[in-house]
């Protein structure tokens, strides 16, 4: 394939702790180690972040996000720039103003330009009480996509959904997950007892923001009917966010480990015995992929990583979406189980998940730029 030179423009990036940055992360550190010129674009962050950052705009907190800044228009800069040092392609990753922004100066100056779809934030917006704007948000999202040659998603659920709704150029890159990162080979004694428990002991995990859409009350209610049938079994947070207060004032025995990176957070999965997640909100969940990866059975909602990712009763479980009931009985059905019918799952699990690599995804994501290119 030949040799690109690309600007990713996006809100987030690496060191930010959240799916859409470590992707771009894995995106970038790919592509370059194919031998093509990438760039990142993205909001100037705080200074003590700016180690490796490509090229830097004005940027803004994101509301209930403040770890996240989304870009201001940067149109004039861009252009400027990519007259230039014009790239063979620029790819849009996250549909803020600097995304709209990149999308219309690319079309100006006649440089291809695809974009990915992460976030369903109209989906967010009924968890802040913003429901009547759910159908602004979704048009204005997909206004974006529709605009540029094609729209880079993680599932072939979420390829349908956009191609039905008049988005064009939909195709499917995956996600992928660091298998030798997340192994249950990490599993720790000495984290376990910091938490409080045993060997024998049953810990529920959740990794992710501590935010309202992503439907942690159930994470709860799933746990307290664990402990009806394992009065010892604690509840571990990995993560943070504005939910964490609210979360920790319930009378619960649990651990908040705030965020963590690397082998620690491996360590975190591989220590735990089983992964509650019942977001509803997903375009992916990477940390569907990393429990998995690290042997844990997973409990989740028929939908985005988990709808494509487990055989339900052989490597996790998962319930019809928004089917509340069935959610916490599979989690209290898991959690009385043998411990050793869920070290079968979650081997299973951590099966399935060696022969998706980060590098199959990059190859697919490379192939699409290159096509766009051509064209």
């Amino acid at each position: 394939m030949p040799t690109l030179t690309i600007d990713i423009v996006s809100e987030t990036a690496p060191p930010e702790l959240n799916g859409v940055a470590m992707t771009v992360g894995r995106l970038v550190d790919g592509m370059r180690a194919r031998g093509h010129r990438v760039t990142v674009v993205r909001p100037r962050p705080d200074a003590a972040k700016a180690a490796g950052v490509d090229f830097t705009v004005r940027g803004l907190p994101l509301p209930g996000y403040p770890e996240v800044r989304f870009g201001l228009p940067a149109g004039a800069r861009l252009r400027r720039r990519w007259r230039t040092q014009r790239p063979d392609v620029v790819h849009v990753v996250t549909e803020g103003p600097l995304g709209w922004s990149a999308v219309r100066a690319a079309c100006a100056l006649g440089i291809p330009v695809t974009s990915g779809f992460h976030t369903n934030f109209d989906r967010y917006s009924t968890h802040y009480g913003l429901g009547w704007l759910r159908p602004l948000i979704s048009a204005y999202l997909r206004g974006l996509h529709r605009r540029t040659a094609a729209t880079l998603v993680p599932t072939a659920a979420l390829a349908a959904e956009l191609a039905g709704e008049g988005v064009p150029g939909v195709r499917v890159v995956g996600r992928g997950v660091d298998t030798a990162l997340f192994d249950p080979a990490l599993r720790s004694a000495v984290l376990r007892r910091s938490w409080g428990v045993g060997d024998a002991d049953l810990v529920c995990l959740y990794a992710g923001r501590l935010a309202p859409e992503k439907n942690l009350d159930l994470v709860a209610r799933g746990f307290e009917a664990v402990r009806a049938g394992s009065p010892t079994a604690r509840l571990v947070w990995v993560g943070d966010g504005p939910s964490r207060a609210r979360l920790a004032a319930a009378p619960l025995p649990q651990h908040f480990a705030g965020w963590r990176r690397g082998a620690d957070l491996a360590a975190h999965y591989a220590s735990a015995d089983l992964f509650l997640f019942p977001s509803l909100t997903e375009t992916y969940g990477n940390v569907v992929s990393e429990a998995m990866a690290s042997g844990l059975p997973v409990v989740a909602y028929r939908s985005a990583a988990a709808a494509e990712l487990i055989v339900d009763g052989v490597n996790g479980v998962s319930v019809p979406a928004g089917d509340d009931r069935a959610y916490v009985a599979a989690v209290r059905q898991l959690g009385a189980a043998s411990a050793g019918w869920r070290r079968r799952v979650g081997d299973a699990a951590r099966d399935s998940m060696l022969a998706r690599s980060w590098d199959a995804v990059v190859a697919a994501f490379e192939r699409a730029l290159c096509e766009a290119v051509a064209r």
